[in-house]
């Protein structure tokens, strides 16, 4: 009989639809990092919300397990890394809190406009200050949404019951999405200068990080209020403080941190911020939602097999996944590649294309895609898997399309990953070796045989004399060891592909160093 151990907080319902299945479920909550190494050994299943850390140590103690699931959308506090090396999938429950936390945005934003917190407050301590908290109205103002996907589109949906004028600024939110949901897409820069109250509601990644920068938020309109219900690490929260003291801005409300739990902060002296702690997901319907998904899916991995809302495996049945499993996987890296370099342009992904030749062609494609997908969006949003990487694409308007190839050419499976933007179509083609291993064949169209490396480096260069013995040195100065390096060029004296393996990751100095170097067009770091 499998056995889970709940080391969180999790609805009573949600136990017993574990033990109903003829799943035993410990709960044991309140556990030390000691304590729950000690047992670990003993489950194959550890259902979690956020309080537990499943670190590298915590799997190292765990032989037995195959499965964590989170109650919940985030896994900060999971390492997927350490997990996937170890064979064990990590699940997910990316919709079960989605209004609540778009309705904590609202009810923030409520707060802010009304200074409900301080009021309150001034009020019980019997001092009847009305002529001191003068509000605004939220009727005709301009909010402005970073990120309007899921809850993004929800709180948009609220925001047009409240007759407010909704901008989102989002690169995979179509026009024709746009329309449907009742918002204006603008850039960036437009949406700070405009509106009167911005609310995030994108993931953490390496594009969104810091996406409110001391520099950014000096571009808002003077008098806003930002209301952050997302990620912590979005908003620079020592400029944010300076902006509101300066009264550059006029409030701010957040329930998420940098540091969490959040102790100390430049923000928590000020008046004119609203601060809660991580509350987006916490009402009682959510909490309940997230537990029966968790347990559902566990249950299902655990009796046959099935894996749903998985981060680090695709969605496949039990007698599907031993054959699927490496294309999925060079799915999954071709799309990684594409969706990486496409990661620093300023538009839209408008379409993918996935052809596939040989015997890839005569596979269940849906997980192929899925995975594919999932590989193209995950550098740009986060933590994607198979099973929203198609509801993300077709919320954002992304055309997907797959082509079979009935003809056999070099390759027994080749697959090639086309993303389109307004600036213009990128390939990436691979295949696998001995059926198993996947192996990059081209790019772009020119033909550069690279297996896939933990980090790499790739830089497009004219072909010219003189590149590669400049790019090694600078590299050997700054002690930076190439594991393989893979040359292609589309025709002599053309453009030219230069493909690095790395023992570690590129340093940011040494790769401004590289881009600075002649014939150098361009320099991307790549990690697999």
């Amino acid at each position: 009989m499998p056995r889970v151990l709940i080391s969180d907080k999790l609805s009573p319902a949600a136990v017993a639809i574990f033990r109903e299945r003829g799943i035993e479920a410990d709960v044991k909550t309140g556990l030390t990092p000691a304590e729950l190494r000690a047992i670990i050994s003993e489950y194959d299943g550890l259902a979690v919300r956020s309080a537990t850390k499943v670190t590298r140590e915590v799997l190292e103690a765990a032989p037995r397990l195959k499965v964590v699931g989170r109650a919940g959308i985030g896994v900060d506090n999971v390492d997927v890394t350490s997990a996937t090396a170890r064979g064990v999938v990590v699940m997910n429950t990316p919709f079960g809190n989605a209004i609540t936390t778009a309705e904590h945005a609202i009810a923030m934003m409520f707060a802010l406009a009304r200074q409900l917190p301080e009021a309150s407050a001034s009020t019980k301590a019997g001092k009847w200050e009305k002529n001191r908290f003068m509000g605004v109205e939220l009727f005709a103002k301009t909010l402005g949404l970073i990120g309007c996907g899921n809850i993004g589109g929800i709180v948009a949906d609220r925001a047009n019951g409240l007759k407010m004028k909704v901008i989102a600024f989002d690169p995979f939110l179509s026009e024709k999405r746009a329309v449907e949901i009742g918002v204006e897409k603008v850039e960036l820069p437009e949406l700070l200068a405009r509106a009167d109250f911005i609310t995030l509601h994108a993931p953490m990644t390496e594009q969104t990080r810091n996406i409110l920068s001391r520099e950014n938020i000096a571009r808002m309109k003077k008098g806003a209020r930002l209301i952050n219900c997302a990620r912590g690490g979005l908003v620079d929260e020592v400029a944010l403080a300076e902006a509101l003291q300066s009264g550059h801005l006029a409030g701010a409300a957040l329930d998420v941190f940098e540091v969490e739990p959040a102790t100390d902060s430049p923000l928590f002296g000020l008046e004119n911020v609203v601060c809660t702690p991580h509350l987006g997901a916490a009402t009682n319907e959510a909490q309940e939602n997230v537990a029966l998904q968790v347990a559902e899916q566990m249950s299902d991995f655990l009796l046959t097999g099935a894996v749903s809302n998985a981060i680090n495996m695709p969605s496949v049945t039990a007698e599907e996944a031993p054959r699927l499993k490496p294309y999925m996987e060079l799915a999954r890296l071709l799309g990684s590649m594409a969706g990486q370099l496409s990661a620093g342009q300023d538009d839209a992904i408008k379409a993918i294309r996935i052809e596939y030749e040989g015997h890839a062609a005569e596979l269940n494609r849906r997980p192929l895609t899925a995975a594919a997908l999932a590989g193209v969006l995950t550098p740009q949003m986060g933590a994607v898997n198979m099973v929203n990487a198609p509801v993300l694409a077709k919320e954002r308007g992304i055309d997907v399309a797959e082509t079979i190839m009935e003809r056999r050419g070099e390759y027994q499976t080749l697959l090639t990953i086309t993303v389109t933007t307004h600036q213009g179509q990128r390939s990436i083609a691979g295949t696998l070796l001995a059926e198993n291993r996947p192996r990059l064949v081209a790019i772009k169209g020119i033909a550069v045989e690279a297996d896939f490396a933990p980090h790499m480096l790739y830089v497009t260069n004219q072909d010219k004399p003189g590149f590669i013995g400049r790019f090694g040195t600078a590299l050997a100065e700054a002690g930076i060891n190439i594991g393989t390096l893979h040359l292609g060029r589309a025709a002599p004296g053309g453009d030219a592909i230069c493909l690095v393996g790395l023992d570690a990751p590129m340093p940011e100095a040494v790769l401004a160093e590289v881009r600075r170097l002649p014939l150098v067009v361009r320099a991307t770091p790549l990690k697999f």
